[in-house]
Protein backbone atom coordinates (compact mmCIF):
# COMPACT_ATOMS: atom_id res chain seq x y z
CA UNK A 1 0.00 0.00 0.00
CA UNK A 2 2.80 2.42 0.97
CA UNK A 3 4.59 1.51 -2.24
CA UNK A 4 1.52 2.50 -4.26
CA UNK A 5 1.12 5.80 -2.38
CA UNK A 6 4.76 6.86 -2.76
CA UNK A 7 4.47 8.14 -6.38
CA UNK A 8 1.32 10.07 -5.44
CA UNK A 9 3.00 11.73 -2.45
CA UNK A 10 6.08 12.60 -4.49
CA UNK A 11 3.90 14.07 -7.21
CA UNK A 12 2.00 16.11 -4.61
CA UNK A 13 5.21 17.43 -3.07
CA UNK A 14 6.60 18.36 -6.46
CA UNK A 15 3.39 20.16 -7.46
CA UNK A 16 3.19 21.97 -4.12
CA UNK A 17 6.76 23.30 -4.30
CA UNK A 18 6.33 24.12 -7.96
CA UNK A 19 3.22 26.20 -7.24
CA UNK A 20 4.87 27.97 -4.30
CA UNK A 21 7.97 28.79 -6.35
CA UNK A 22 5.87 30.16 -9.24
CA UNK A 23 3.87 32.33 -6.84
CA UNK A 24 7.03 33.75 -5.24
CA UNK A 25 8.58 34.39 -8.66
CA UNK A 26 5.41 36.15 -9.77
CA UNK A 27 5.22 38.25 -6.60
CA UNK A 28 8.82 39.47 -6.61
CA UNK A 29 9.11 39.99 -10.37
CA UNK A 30 5.93 42.06 -10.37
CA UNK A 31 7.04 44.01 -7.31
CA UNK A 32 10.14 45.16 -9.19
CA UNK A 33 8.05 45.73 -12.30
CA UNK A 34 5.65 47.94 -10.33
CA UNK A 35 8.56 50.08 -9.16
CA UNK A 36 10.31 50.35 -12.53
CA UNK A 37 7.29 50.48 -14.86
CA UNK A 38 7.86 47.15 -16.61
CA UNK A 39 10.07 44.09 -16.92
CA UNK A 40 8.02 41.42 -15.12
CA UNK A 41 8.51 39.09 -18.09
CA UNK A 42 12.26 39.02 -17.42
CA UNK A 43 11.70 36.38 -14.72
CA UNK A 44 8.06 35.35 -14.92
CA UNK A 45 7.91 34.19 -18.54
CA UNK A 46 11.09 32.04 -18.42
CA UNK A 47 9.81 30.46 -15.19
CA UNK A 48 6.61 29.41 -16.93
CA UNK A 49 8.49 28.00 -19.91
CA UNK A 50 10.85 26.05 -17.63
CA UNK A 51 7.83 24.60 -15.82
CA UNK A 52 6.79 23.00 -19.10
CA UNK A 53 4.26 25.52 -20.47
CA UNK A 54 4.56 26.05 -24.28
CA UNK A 55 5.78 29.51 -25.35
CA UNK A 56 2.52 30.92 -26.70
CA UNK A 57 0.50 29.60 -23.71
CA UNK A 58 3.15 30.97 -21.34
CA UNK A 59 3.02 34.35 -23.09
CA UNK A 60 -0.80 34.45 -22.86
CA UNK A 61 -0.65 33.42 -19.17
CA UNK A 62 1.96 36.07 -18.47
CA UNK A 63 -0.12 38.77 -20.15
CA UNK A 64 -3.26 37.80 -18.22
CA UNK A 65 -1.26 37.88 -15.00
CA UNK A 66 0.15 41.31 -15.78
CA UNK A 67 -3.41 42.58 -16.09
CA UNK A 68 -3.58 41.87 -12.35
CA UNK A 69 -0.27 43.75 -11.98
CA UNK A 70 -1.84 46.73 -13.73
CA UNK A 71 -4.90 46.55 -11.48
CA UNK A 72 -2.75 46.33 -8.34
CA UNK A 73 -0.56 49.25 -9.36
CA UNK A 74 -3.47 51.39 -10.56
CA UNK A 75 -5.44 50.72 -7.37
CA UNK A 76 -2.57 52.10 -5.30
CA UNK A 77 -1.86 55.09 -7.57
CA UNK A 78 -5.29 55.86 -8.99
CA UNK A 79 -5.10 59.51 -7.87
CA UNK A 80 -2.15 60.04 -10.23
CA UNK A 81 -4.32 59.21 -13.25
CA UNK A 82 -7.04 61.83 -13.04
CA UNK A 83 -5.04 64.56 -14.82
CA UNK A 84 -3.86 62.31 -17.65
CA UNK A 85 -7.08 60.70 -18.88
CA UNK A 86 -6.71 62.28 -22.34
CA UNK A 87 -3.18 60.88 -22.71
CA UNK A 88 -4.45 57.47 -21.54
CA UNK A 89 -7.17 57.61 -24.21
CA UNK A 90 -4.55 58.23 -26.92
CA UNK A 91 -2.40 55.32 -25.69
CA UNK A 92 -5.42 53.01 -25.83
CA UNK A 93 -6.75 54.29 -29.16
CA UNK A 94 -3.46 53.95 -31.04
CA UNK A 95 -1.77 51.23 -28.98
CA UNK A 96 -4.44 48.53 -28.92
CA UNK A 97 -4.55 48.18 -32.75
CA UNK A 98 -0.78 47.65 -32.59
CA UNK A 99 -1.20 45.01 -29.88
CA UNK A 100 -3.83 43.20 -31.95
CA UNK A 101 -1.59 43.25 -35.02
CA UNK A 102 1.47 42.05 -33.06
CA UNK A 103 -0.40 39.23 -31.32
CA UNK A 104 -1.99 38.15 -34.61
CA UNK A 105 1.31 37.80 -36.48
CA UNK A 106 3.46 36.42 -33.63
CA UNK A 107 3.15 32.92 -35.09
CA UNK A 108 4.62 34.05 -38.40
CA UNK A 109 7.58 36.19 -37.34
CA UNK A 110 10.95 35.23 -35.92
CA UNK A 111 11.20 36.02 -32.22
CA UNK A 112 15.01 36.18 -32.30
CA UNK A 113 15.08 39.44 -34.29
CA UNK A 114 12.50 41.05 -32.01
CA UNK A 115 14.47 39.95 -28.93
CA UNK A 116 17.67 41.40 -30.35
CA UNK A 117 16.05 44.71 -31.29
CA UNK A 118 14.23 45.22 -28.00
CA UNK A 119 17.25 44.05 -26.01
CA UNK A 120 19.48 46.69 -27.60
CA UNK A 121 16.82 49.37 -27.02
CA UNK A 122 16.48 48.37 -23.34
CA UNK A 123 20.24 48.58 -22.74
CA UNK A 124 20.37 52.00 -24.43
CA UNK A 125 17.51 53.14 -22.17
CA UNK A 126 19.44 51.94 -19.11
CA UNK A 127 22.52 53.96 -20.07
CA UNK A 128 20.40 56.96 -21.01
CA UNK A 129 18.62 56.89 -17.65
CA UNK A 130 21.93 56.47 -15.80
CA UNK A 131 23.70 59.37 -17.47
CA UNK A 132 20.65 61.67 -17.57
CA UNK A 133 20.75 62.47 -13.86
CA UNK A 134 17.53 64.53 -13.68
CA UNK A 135 15.43 62.29 -15.93
CA UNK A 136 11.97 61.70 -14.48
CA UNK A 137 12.68 63.23 -11.08
CA UNK A 138 10.26 66.14 -11.52
CA UNK A 139 7.01 66.56 -13.40
CA UNK A 140 6.28 69.24 -16.00
CA UNK A 141 3.59 69.78 -18.61
CA UNK A 142 5.37 70.10 -21.94
CA UNK A 143 3.55 72.01 -24.67
CA UNK A 144 3.47 69.78 -27.75
CA UNK A 145 3.26 70.89 -31.36
CA UNK A 146 1.65 68.81 -34.10
CA UNK A 147 4.90 67.01 -34.97
CA UNK A 148 5.44 65.90 -31.37
CA UNK A 149 1.85 64.64 -31.09
CA UNK A 150 2.06 62.62 -34.32
CA UNK A 151 5.46 61.19 -33.35
CA UNK A 152 4.09 60.11 -29.96
CA UNK A 153 1.13 58.31 -31.54
CA UNK A 154 3.36 56.52 -34.10
CA UNK A 155 5.69 55.31 -31.33
CA UNK A 156 2.72 54.13 -29.27
CA UNK A 157 1.45 52.07 -32.22
CA UNK A 158 4.89 50.52 -32.82
CA UNK A 159 5.38 49.70 -29.12
CA UNK A 160 1.91 48.14 -29.19
CA UNK A 161 3.08 45.78 -31.95
CA UNK A 162 6.04 44.74 -29.80
CA UNK A 163 3.76 44.28 -26.80
CA UNK A 164 1.53 41.91 -28.73
CA UNK A 165 4.39 39.77 -30.00
CA UNK A 166 6.90 39.58 -27.11
CA UNK A 167 6.64 40.01 -23.37
CA UNK A 168 9.52 41.95 -21.86
CA UNK A 169 10.32 45.63 -21.99
CA UNK A 170 7.36 47.34 -23.68
CA UNK A 171 6.12 48.88 -20.43
CA UNK A 172 9.58 50.38 -19.96
CA UNK A 173 9.40 51.88 -23.45
CA UNK A 174 6.01 53.49 -22.80
CA UNK A 175 7.22 54.84 -19.45
CA UNK A 176 10.28 56.54 -20.95
CA UNK A 177 8.24 57.81 -23.92
CA UNK A 178 5.77 59.51 -21.55
CA UNK A 179 8.62 61.08 -19.58
CA UNK A 180 10.36 62.45 -22.69
CA UNK A 181 7.21 63.56 -24.52
CA UNK A 182 5.13 65.11 -21.73
CA UNK A 183 7.80 65.86 -19.12
CA UNK A 184 6.25 63.50 -16.57
CA UNK A 185 8.10 62.22 -13.53
CA UNK A 186 8.57 58.46 -13.08
CA UNK A 187 5.71 58.00 -10.63
CA UNK A 188 3.20 59.76 -12.87
CA UNK A 189 4.41 57.97 -16.02
CA UNK A 190 4.40 54.52 -14.39
CA UNK A 191 0.88 55.03 -13.03
CA UNK A 192 -0.28 55.75 -16.58
CA UNK A 193 1.67 52.78 -17.96
CA UNK A 194 0.00 50.44 -15.43
CA UNK A 195 -3.44 51.66 -16.37
CA UNK A 196 -3.03 51.48 -20.15
CA UNK A 197 -0.37 48.86 -20.92
CA UNK A 198 -0.77 46.75 -17.78
CA UNK A 199 -4.54 46.40 -17.95
CA UNK A 200 -5.87 47.06 -21.45
CA UNK A 201 -2.93 46.25 -23.76
CA UNK A 202 -2.03 43.03 -21.98
CA UNK A 203 -5.63 41.88 -21.71
CA UNK A 204 -6.12 42.43 -25.45
CA UNK A 205 -2.93 40.50 -26.27
CA UNK A 206 -3.81 37.69 -23.85
CA UNK A 207 -7.25 37.19 -25.40
CA UNK A 208 -5.78 36.88 -28.91
CA UNK A 209 -2.88 34.65 -27.81
CA UNK A 210 -5.18 32.38 -25.79
CA UNK A 211 -6.86 31.40 -29.07
CA UNK A 212 -3.57 29.81 -30.16
CA UNK A 213 -3.65 27.42 -27.20
CA UNK A 214 -5.48 26.94 -23.91
CA UNK A 215 -4.14 28.72 -20.83
CA UNK A 216 -3.34 26.42 -17.83
CA UNK A 217 -5.88 27.60 -15.22
CA UNK A 218 -4.12 26.20 -12.13
CA UNK A 219 -0.95 28.19 -12.78
CA UNK A 220 -2.89 31.20 -13.98
CA UNK A 221 -4.62 31.69 -10.62
CA UNK A 222 -1.26 31.70 -8.84
CA UNK A 223 0.20 34.15 -11.34
CA UNK A 224 -2.77 36.50 -11.04
CA UNK A 225 -2.62 36.51 -7.24
CA UNK A 226 1.17 36.97 -7.24
CA UNK A 227 0.97 39.74 -9.86
CA UNK A 228 -1.78 41.65 -8.08
CA UNK A 229 -0.15 41.54 -4.65
CA UNK A 230 3.30 42.25 -6.12
CA UNK A 231 1.94 45.15 -8.16
CA UNK A 232 0.20 46.71 -5.16
CA UNK A 233 3.23 46.24 -2.90
CA UNK A 234 5.65 47.65 -5.50
CA UNK A 235 3.41 50.65 -6.15
CA UNK A 236 3.19 51.22 -2.39
CA UNK A 237 7.00 51.17 -2.09
CA UNK A 238 7.45 53.56 -5.00
CA UNK A 239 4.90 55.93 -3.46
CA UNK A 240 6.80 55.87 -0.16
CA UNK A 241 10.34 56.14 -1.56
CA UNK A 242 9.68 58.48 -4.49
CA UNK A 243 11.18 59.02 -7.93
CA UNK A 244 14.84 58.39 -7.04
CA UNK A 245 14.12 54.76 -6.06
CA UNK A 246 11.99 54.34 -9.18
CA UNK A 247 14.71 55.78 -11.43
CA UNK A 248 17.39 53.47 -9.98
CA UNK A 249 15.12 50.42 -10.28
CA UNK A 250 14.10 51.43 -13.81
CA UNK A 251 17.76 51.66 -14.87
CA UNK A 252 18.64 48.27 -13.36
CA UNK A 253 15.57 46.51 -14.78
CA UNK A 254 16.19 48.00 -18.24
CA UNK A 255 19.77 46.72 -18.18
CA UNK A 256 18.85 43.19 -17.12
CA UNK A 257 15.87 43.00 -19.48
CA UNK A 258 18.15 44.05 -22.34
CA UNK A 259 20.86 41.52 -21.47
CA UNK A 260 18.27 38.76 -21.06
CA UNK A 261 16.65 39.49 -24.44
CA UNK A 262 20.00 39.61 -26.27
CA UNK A 263 21.01 36.28 -24.71
CA UNK A 264 17.68 34.80 -25.85
CA UNK A 265 18.31 36.12 -29.34
CA UNK A 266 21.87 34.72 -29.49
CA UNK A 267 20.71 31.29 -28.26
CA UNK A 268 17.96 31.21 -30.90
CA UNK A 269 20.52 31.97 -33.65
CA UNK A 270 22.70 28.99 -32.60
Amino acid sequence: MLYLLTPLVNSFDYSFYKFISIFLISFFSNTFSAISGGGAGLIQLPALILSGVPYYQALASHKLATVALGLGGSLRNYKSLKNDIYVAFQILLFGIPGVIFGASVVEFISEKYLYLFLGMISILLAFYSFFKSNLGLSSDNNQLNLFHKIRFLIFIFLIGILNGSISSGTGLLVTILLIKTFGMDFLRAISLTFFTVGIFWNFTGAVILSKIGSVPSNLLLLLIFGSFTGGYFGAHLSKLKGNRLIKKTFTIVCLFVGISLIIKSIISFL
